[in-house]
């Protein structure tokens, strides 16, 4: 009896192991993000310095870039919003699965739709990032 509810625990964690490296990839996407949008900041923050004893020329290139980063860091804090969803959604599908396996439960409809969800908001972070990418280099390339 011992034996066969240990081996229930130890394939339930077994498969509970699985997404949490999904976990790990999702962490690092945030910490890469995290970065982003600090850096965003900070440049926000030299710019108002900035503005405060720009000249009347200097001024509208200034404001423009602020607006840039902005934009930057709207889509950034939206990828990382997505990104912390989808994490908690595998955390979610975790949970259910080792449930799912202690109790006998057969869940896996609901399981694969939490699933299905948490890849659906990776995907939307990603694009956010890519998003962000995008706006960064056209001001490197093209100027605010």
């Amino acid at each position: 009896m011992m034996t066969a509810e240990f081996n229930v625990i130890t394939h339930a964690i077994q498969q509970a192991v699985a997404p949490v490296f999904l976990l790990a990839g999702i962490g690092g996407i945030l910490n890469v993000l995290t970065g982003r949008l600090a850096r965003i900041i900070d440049r926000s923050r030299s710019l108002h310095q900035r503005l405060e004893h720009a000249t009347d020329e200097r001024a509208p290139v200034i404001r423009e870039e602020l607006q840039t980063l902005t934009r930057r860091g709207r889509v950034v804090h939206r990828a990382i919003g997505f990104s912390t969803g989808s994490a908690l959604l595998v955390c979610v599908v975790i949970a259910t699965l080792f449930i799912n396996a202690v109790m006998g439960w057969h869940s896996g409809t609901p399981v694969a739709v939490l699933f299905i969800l948490a890849m659906a908001f990776l995907i939307a972070s990603l694009t956010g990032f890519l998003r962000e990418i995008q706006l960064a280099t056209r001001v490197m390339l093209n100027g605010p």
